[in-house]
């Protein structure tokens, strides 16, 4: 059977039938010839106008383009790919980014010379959803073919309509088939051309994988083209001089904040204020920011978020809709396949079934790794309204609770891995790698959670304090102190209205822990003092002084190291007392590294060593790195620098295999170090670099200033000065950055050092100066008085003589109010020398 059809002004469609039988007005046969118009008009294809607001879709229209190319590759010269199909969330453009491909399509010249067939299948809306049959209907007409030549039956229609494709295929005519809002594959599958040339764009809310086609899943938009669409489509609309988006630059992000990317959302935000050409945008953002009424708000009289929306979820099953419904209660950004299990009180296998249905619907799409989903933000607000409606037959409150409580569970079996001590484990997790995996995949849902349960309203806040302290160690590992604050926050006030003393307590500790790490050391203190306070009230002599060990920590960073001493001694003395071995060597441990502060370091050698002798003696591994990194410390200033570096390689090599990235870092630091006391200075180059990539991977900023201070003292050594120059520049800017005075005072002397030695004298004057400052405004005498000493040296060299004069003079003040009788003269004979040259050149 041959056949032929085309939709042209004035042409005809004639069939000469051999061998065929009449079914009313249709005619069958096995010789079927159709004389061809010339070609299809394309006005009559009906293609809608492409919008001039696209943007954003570059990379998908290319992918396109290239599956509609023709003679794309087959080893026979035909096409690789037939049929294309855009699927995606309802208003994400999925129409508009077929419109844009085949209007640029029709513009090659030779691609599709047969033209372009359009059909909007309405599979969404019931009401206006076309058969396949309606559908080939229109086609056929489309392509001029006579009313009553068209077939009555689905799988007549079918053949004729291929048939016509099929022969403007053999003469070199491909015609371009856009398929439009399809709901399922039976729905698209018969209007699609079968002749390996001609092609087809198929557009669905559904991903249609039955169409043995290439799949292309469309995303919502990014910042840059959500801004653009929203400002393009404004001016489209007032014309050129409504600069409303772009003159309020932050209205704008928030609208596209808000409309989290998806198109149909910008598109009607841009239309309210082009309806309102006096509104602002500031004022639109603020209407959109209450999430009870955005849905309602992105809506115009022709079109609306909400109702696209509600077109996919009358096509879910009552299983889908109910999950989809429940999904929302989830806090966090995205959900794990085991975790909607627990919300939909099923196996894990009909909840991967129901979430991949709910994806392929494009109602949620699969996150970062597979076993997780996410929600579009719009989409999240809309299944959350209609949880709140169906809240009694869907048990809202009981699918809460058992996420809740599947969330502490196993945050506590996971926690029990990162316990550094021998014993037993949770059997949820095979090893502590398995557990921090799950932790790390779950951190955002986990503190979502925590701080969900503390709001009003939910009754139960207990969730928020389990979590808060099973997170403790997890949050400290991982350098997540912000969040450790919020978290440890929410849990103290909780206990604080429950009356928990002993739970107010553990958060107050935890809540001075989180705050030294960020260098809130003022407000570390008085939460480390109330605890000790507390528990001293309750009797807890054993958390007292626990809580008496974490308060010196942050005394000795304020630099009360007395008090820090007593502090860290009661403690050890306590437990000791106790019997608690492992308290007794945190307390001496800390000593250490306060006693190094005095530089008292025979004391603190002997402290340390204590320390990991008691860490051992109870098998905590990692606690005894921590004391053979301080023990390096104390080592080096006794100038036993190969005892210092093994005892830094030692603890860089636990902690890698305890996946503590930052305390890894912190021993190269302290290896390079001890490195370059003996000359080994690429060595520590080497060392101090992995140090400083290690700390800016994990935005450890104060950690990454100490490393980059010591590789700029290494590079100095090797004659690499300009990059001695760039590192203690970098170094000097993140300990401003973080407030440590101490820190930035030390950089800025090593970068005016660096300066003399590269010849940039007033840079370094400078450098020196804001050194001196610092010390001064610290407390730090020594230093000031050696800040002096450098400060004086790099006048000197600058030429500016009586300057570096009383730079010296009050270096040797300094000094000699501290009895440092060697700094002291050091000085005095730099006053001498500098005063004899002004002489000589005054003379």
């Amino acid at each position: 059977m041959t056949g032929a059809g085309a939709a042209h002004e004035g042409g005809s469609t004639s069939n000469t039938i051999t061998g065929g039988t009449f079914f009313h007005a249709v005619v069958q046969g096995r010789d079927i010839t159709v004389q061809l118009p010339p070609a299809i008009d394309r006005a009559l294809a009906g293609l809608p106008a492409p919008a001039p607001a696209f943007t954003g879709r570059d990379g998908y229209v290319e992918r396109l383009l290239a599956d509609l190319a023709p003679a794309a590759g087959g080893a026979d010269g035909q096409r690789t790919v037939r049929v294309s199909v855009v699927s995606g969330l309802a208003g994400i453009g999925k129409t508009e980014l077929a419109v844009q491909t085949a209007t640029r399509a029709l513009d090659q010249p030779g691609w599709f010379t047969g033209g372009v067939l359009f059909t909007d299948l309405a599979g969404y809306a019931p009401e206006r959803s076309l058969s396949p049959e309606r559908a080939l209907e229109g086609l056929l007409r489309a392509l001029a073919v006579p009313g009553e030549h068209i077939p009555g039956g689905l799988e007549d229609r079918q053949r004729l309509y291929r048939s016509v494709l099929a022969a403007y295929a053999r003469e070199g005519r491909r015609v371009l088939v856009v398929v439009d809002n399809a709901s399922a594959t039976t729905q698209a599958g018969p209007l699609l051309p079968t002749d390996g040339v001609n092609a087809a764009l198929v557009t669905s809310r559904h991903t249609l994988d039955g169409l043995d086609a290439r799949l292309h899943d469309l995303d919502t938009l990014d910042t840059a083209a959500s801004l653009a669409v929203l400002d393009r489509a404004l001016r489209h609309a007032r014309g050129t001089d409504d600069t409303r988006f772009t003159d309020d630059a932050d209205a704008a992000a928030v609208i596209a904040r808000l409309c989290a990317g998806l198109p149909l959302a910008l598109r009607i935000a841009a239309a309210i204020l082009a309806a309102a050409p006096t509104r602002p945008a500031s004022h639109l953002a603020a209407a959109l920011r209450a999430e009870h009424g955005r849905l309602d708000k992105l809506a115009r009289p022709d079109r609306a978020v909400r109702a696209a929306f509600d077109l996919s979820y009358q096509h879910l099953t009552p299983a889908q809709a109910r999950l989809f419904r429940l999904l929302p209660l989830n806090p966090g950004p995205d959900l794990a396949t085991e975790s909607a299990a627990h919300l939909a009180d099923t196996g894990p296998d009909q909840a991967e079934e129901t979430l991949q249905q709910l994806a392929e619907a494009h109602l949620i799409e699969p996150a970062s790794s597979w076993g997780r989903w996410r929600m579009h933000d719009l989409v999240r607000l809309y299944a959350d309204e209609h949880g709140r409606t169906h809240a009694t037959p869907d048990r809202r409150d009981s699918a809460r609770a058992r996420l809740f409580t599947h969330y502490q569970d196993t945050a506590r079996a996971a926690d029990s891995h990162l316990d550094t001590l021998p014993g037993p484990r949770a059997p949820r997790f095979p090893d502590r790698a398995a557990a921090l995996h799950w932790l790390d995949a779950e951190h955002t849902n986990l503190t979502a959670t925590a701080n969900a349960a503390a709001a009003p309203g939910l009754g139960d806040s207990s969730p928020t304090v389990s979590l808060a302290f099973s997170l403790a160690r997890f949050l400290a590992l991982r350098r997540s102190f912000d969040d450790a604050i919020t978290l440890t926050a929410s849990a103290l006030a909780v206990c604080r209205g429950l009356g928990d003393r002993h739970g107010e307590g553990q958060a107050l500790n935890n809540l001075g822990n989180a705050l030294s790490e960020v260098r809130r050391f003022e407000e570390a203190i008085h939460a480390h003092t109330q605890a000790t306070t507390l528990y001293r009230e309750l009797g807890d002599r054993h958390r007292e002084s626990r809580a008496l060990n974490n308060l010196g920590n942050a005394l000795s960073e304020v630099r009360r190291f007395e008090e820090a001493i007593h502090a860290h001694s009661e403690a050890a003395t306590v437990l000791r007392g106790l019997g608690d071995r492992l308290g007794e060597g945190q307390a001496l441990n800390n000593l250490g590294i306060t006693l190094q502060q005095v530089r008292r370091f025979e004391e603190a050698v002997h402290a340390h060593t204590a320390a990991g002798a008691m860490y051992r003696d109870v098998g905590d591994r990692y606690l005894e790195a921590t004391a053979l990194i301080n023990l390096g410390g104390a080592l080096v200033q006794l100038g036993r620098f190969e005892e210092a570096a093994d005892a830094q390689t030692r603890a860089a090599t636990v902690f890698r295999e305890f996946g503590d990235r930052h305390l890894e870092g912190t021993a190269l630091n302290n290896f390079g170090y001890a490195l370059q006391q003996v000359g080994r200075f690429e060595e520590a180059i080497r060392a101090h670099t992995r140090a400083v990539a290690i700390h800016r991977e994990l935005d450890s900023r104060h950690g990454e200033g100490q490393a980059l201070g010591n590789l700029g003292a290494a590079l100095v050594q090797v004659g690499r000065l300009e990059e001695a120059v760039s590192a203690h520049t970098r170094a000097a800017a993140v300990f401003l950055e973080t407030g440590d005075r101490h820190g930035e005072g030390k950089e800025r002397s090593n970068l005016g050092v660096a300066l003399v030695q590269v010849r940039r004298f007033e840079e370094a004057v400078h450098a020196h100066a804001q050194a001196v400052t610092v010390f001064r405004e610290t407390g730090d005498r020594y230093r000031e008085g050696a800040a002096l000493n450098h400060l004086g040296g790099a006048l000197q060299r600058a030429r500016r003589f009586e300057e570096a004069i009383r730079a010296y003079s009050m270096a040797a003040a300094v000094f000699g109010e501290l009895g440092d009788r060697d700094g002291e003269e050091a000085a005095l004979q730099a006053w001498a020398v500098t005063h004899n040259e002004l002489w000589l050149r005054q003379s």
